[in-house]
């Protein structure tokens, strides 16, 4: 399994996304944002390594059970 650095998880990354995915409790949709979360372009055509951090993040934040409280 490899690990992910502060680098790899800059708000916006593949691993960023993964991990706010999770949190919002939104569900897996591999995605990034090149320029920081929210600015454009949104890219969600991404490369095995991409889509391997979006499931990294998403999978730590699962494990992790850090969900948004909504109540």
């Amino acid at each position: 399994m490899k690990t992910y650095n502060e680098h790899a998880r800059r708000h916006g990354s593949p691993f960023d996304r993964g991990s706010a995915d999770s949190y919002y409790q939104r569900g897996r949709s591999p995605h990034h944002y090149p320029n920081g979360t929210g600015n454009e372009p949104r890219i969600s055509s991404m490369t095995p390594d991409e889509i391997e951090a979006y499931h990294a993040g998403f999978d730590e934040n699962e494990k992790n059970r850090n969900f948004k409280d909504y109540n």
